[in-house]
């Protein structure tokens, strides 16, 4: 399971950079602190498949491309 929540983190943090956004803009659109998206991209938080939803919206992407 935690290999799984670490590919999440890193493909987050490559949809969040290929789109030019920064943590902090990520947060805030969603309505969290920033360091809870640093948690998730570093793979120390699990997130609900809602959360991963929310998360793609935000950036821009498919939750698909974020957790396949």
């Amino acid at each position: 399971m935690k290999n799984e929540v670490t590919q999440f983190g890193k493909k987050l943090r490559e949809a969040r950079l290929k789109k030019k956004l920064s943590q902090g803009m990520v947060a805030k659109t969603l309505g969290v602190h920033r360091s809870y998206i640093s948690g998730l991209e570093r793979g120390m938080r699990n997130p609900s498949l809602l959360t991963v939803q929310k998360i793609a919206k935000a950036i821009g992407v498919s939750a698909k491309d974020l957790i396949e």
